[in-house]
């Protein structure tokens, strides 16, 4: 008599929820722009939504905090003047975030830890290389400020944010327009797909396309696809008759598919969410109420269904925390923000355990906010793996860092900061008396406060003794 072995997993159980209505975000414009890409980006410290707005492109960004109904005059950051298409977090600074637009131009911003007053309308610097709308953004993982744009133009172009230089330019590689990018986890290579029904893996730094497979899918539907740990590729699709697809390649034998999953015939496009601590891909439809999830390992069949996270809602958009910011006193793997039609709701991915204790197997050492390599040695040729972290004692956000654009032409109006010049002898008495001034105000104020202090409490007795005297 055989009997069916079940296959060991720690990540069979995994089981998805939906966040309390007051862990929700309420009351947000969410953009209608017809665009397959996830209108939301989330990391430790903030979530940013692309909203509906008159007269231009904006998104909000709220803290991670502050949930609840949004205030319909909450400030947003406004600068485009055509819709935004695409955002992207700083995987090397919680504050900073790139937005691209329908207006060839790509425009990165500095969001600060106060919540401001007013929209914020001035971005730290605009790229401008696009001649067509952009709608694709992707910062490198391990080299600081390095960002990858893709425009209707069928380009790539990959910038320093720092300078505001071009790097690099692949304009003669995609025939059509580029439906997705993804770098592999060191940064030395990228996955593109393509209206020409092609998947392609691209050495930036050389311009060369390494490898490629036409119609890996054979819908007629865009393609999607992302880098695994070890190198091999996932891509999401349809069949010839409509039904979506998951299949894993290998790009040392791009002729078939390591695996192949087919699901459900629907239009929406899935974007895939991959995690590489825990080896699961989650894969979010536009317009679909469920995620489905899979585990990818190295035996047979390769790719294993786990489970299906259903609601009553169709979502617009999705955002993927990074792990750094999850909860692992929950033993929790993957949050999502759902973006509803005038909501966003967080929906937690959590591994049953009875433990309280740190669950070091769910949580290995993850890329941290530092940055292995700067620009300039990427561009030079080096390749890092990304600086890892341990979450045994959870995250904790480092402080607020400027970004600082350093432009290398010297007619700019913000040339590189120097080294600050010698005071001569007059400016620095001139300082000394300032400083002493500014230390005897300070002395006669606290005086001050102290003689109404001694005021208020001889008042505060007085009144004590009077309303004693009535009683």
């Amino acid at each position: 008599m055989s009997r069916r072995v079940v296959r060991q997993s720690k990540f069979r159980h995994v089981f998805g929820q939906a966040a309390k209505a007051d862990q929700a975000y309420e009351d947000i414009r969410v953009s209608k722009v017809t665009w397959d890409s996830s209108f939301c980006a989330v990391n430790p410290k903030f979530l940013a939504i692309i909203v509906e707005a008159g007269g231009g492109g904006a998104f909000i960004v709220l803290p991670l905090a502050k949930t609840g109904r949004v205030d319909k005059n909450y400030p947003l950051v406004t600068g485009h003047t055509a819709p935004v298409l695409d955002i992207d977090w700083c995987p090397h600074n919680d504050n900073v975030i790139a937005s691209a637009s329908d207006d060839t131009t790509i425009m990165v911003w500095q969001i600060p830890d106060y919540t401001p007053v007013r929209n914020i309308t001035e971005p730290i610097i605009t790229l401008e290389g696009h001649s067509k709308r952009v709608g694709i953004l992707s910062w490198h993982p391990t080299a600081r400020n390095v960002l990858l744009s893709a425009g209707g133009d069928n380009v790539i172009i990959i910038w320093n944010v720092g300078t505001g230089e071009v790097l690099l330019s692949l304009d003669e590689v995609h025939p059509d327009v580029i439906h997705s990018v993804c770098w592999n986890s060191n940064g030395s290579l990228l996955a593109t797909t393509c209206k020409d029904k092609t998947l392609r893996i691209i050495d930036p730094r050389k311009g060369q396309v390494v490898a490629e497979r036409a119609r890996p899918h054979e819908g007629a539907r865009p393609l999607r696809a992302v880098f695994i740990a070890d190198g091999k590729l996932l891509s999401t699709g349809f069949s010839r008759m409509s039904e979506r697809q998951l299949a894993l390649w290998d790009p040392n034998n791009f002729e078939e598919p390591v695996a192949l999953q087919e699901m459900d015939t629907s239009n929406g496009v899935l974007l895939p969410f991959y995690d590489p601590d825990s080896s699961i891909v989650y894969l979010c439809g536009k317009g679909d109420s469920s995620i489905r999830y899979f585990e990818i390992t190295d035996e047979p069949p390769f790719v294993h269904y786990l489970n299906t996270f259903s609601s009553k809602e169709p979502q617009r958009g999705m955002g993927f925390m990074p792990k750094r910011g999850l909860d692992v006193s929950k033993c929790e793997i993957a949050r999502f923000y759902k973006l509803h039609e005038r909501k966003c709701e967080p929906i937690i991915m959590t591994v049953p355990r009875k433990s309280d204790l740190f669950q070091d197997d769910l949580y290995p050492d993850t890329p941290g906010p530092e940055p292995a390599l700067e620009a300039d040695e990427w561009l030079s040729g080096q390749d890092a793996e990304p600086v890892l972290i341990s979450l045994r004692d959870g995250y904790v956000p480092p402080k607020h860092r400027e970004l600082r654009v350093t432009k290398r032409n010297i007619l700019d109006v913000r040339p590189p900061t120097g080294p600050p010049r010698s005071q001569s002898a007059s400016e620095a008495s001139l300082s000394q008396h300032t400083l002493e001034t500014l230390l005897e105000e300070i002395k006669a104020l606290r005086e001050r406060v102290q003689a109404q202090e001694q005021r208020i409490t001889a008042l505060e007795n007085m009144l004590c003794e009077l309303v004693d005297g009535t009683d």
